[in-house]
């Protein structure tokens, strides 16, 4: 088997990795690393070269933001998780990058790998994988009204102009839960989520306990609230300190069922992984992924 397989999303946030990727590829060759490196061109091509590199490569590295951690960690679990992953963060919000340390070219220098807990989505005969978080309500819509956000408006700038556009109209789901054995409960939602990581949207620290190898999903269940409510809640959310709001709780499961009368639009690190879900089953996958860490 070859070393390093690099795959480079050049559209990956914004167009950032493409003019970045130049000069990181230099610090890789610098620092004595070897590396084979494969070009996205769509959707959906960092899965199929992931899956691909594990067979022949130790290592796939993303080269990309998060959309691009989730295909790539996609890919590596239906290969099996046979590779290690590493990152090269060149995206807009980074957030899987928060979970790690030191910087990229040490990680993949050093060689030290670390198991990483894997979340799994399961609606239908269909499976996604994400490696920092997935969830339903504000923050899928958000993840969906990105790409309405002008082109100029770049990094953190850009979710705070799908987080406007969101305000605008999002919805209340009226979902019913259950947690692990537990019995269900009925809630009404602007959004609930299960985190694998810390934070998303770059910056939102949802769940800022959480902690990538513990086998336990970490889960934000806001209320029915409204706009002035939500921001409100924003800066809390920001700053890591919103545990203890009435408005929201902050819980740990292993696993999660959520089932809807009304089709749900799914986030999963940062992409749109389902939009129209009505039964989804959400649980961890313990240590599958190793991590360049």
């Amino acid at each position: 088997m070859s070393g390093l397989l690099v795959i480079v999303n050049p559209a990956a946030g914004r167009g950032r990795t493409a003019k970045a990727w130049p000069d990181a590829a230099l610090a890789l060759k610098a620092a004595g690393i070897s590396f084979d490196v494969a070009m996205t061109s769509k959707p959906g091509d960092a899965v199929a070269l992931a899956e691909k590199g594990a067979i022949s490569h130790e290592g796939v590295v993303a080269a990309g933001g998060d959309g691009t951690v989730h295909e790539v960690v996609n890919g590596l679990m239906r290969a099996g998780g046979k590779a290690a992953f590493g990152l090269i963060p060149l995206g807009s919000g980074d957030d899987f990058e928060k979970l790690l340390s030191n910087d990229p070219v040490q990680r993949l220098l050093g060689g030290r790998t670390r198991p990483f807990d894997v979340g799994r989505i399961a609606v239908g005969n269909e499976t996604r994988f994400f490696a920092n978080g997935m969830d339903i309500g504000f923050g899928a819509h958000g993840a969906a009204n990105v790409a309405r956000v002008p082109r100029f408006l770049t990094g953190f700038g850009a979710y705070l102009g799908a987080l406007a556009l969101t305000m605008v109209r999002y919805p209340l789901l009226r979902v019913r839960v259950r947690l692990d054995d537990a019995p269900p409960f009925d809630l009404t939602t602007a959004m609930t989520a299960a985190m694998n990581g810390t934070t998303f949207g770059g910056s939102f620290r949802v769940c800022p306990d959480a902690r990538p190898d513990d086998g336990l999903l970490d889960l934000l269940l806001v209320d029915a609230v409204g706009r002035l409510e939500i921001l409100q809640l924003v800066p809390r959310i920001l700053k890591g300190t919103h545990a203890g709001d009435p408005r929201l709780r902050l819980l740990r499961a292993r696993r999660m069922r959520i089932e809807s009368a009304e089709p749900l639009l799914v986030e999963a690190d940062g992409e749109i992984a389902f939009t129209a879900a009505k039964q989804m089953d959400i649980d961890l996958l313990p240590r599958a992924l190793r991590v360049f860490s």
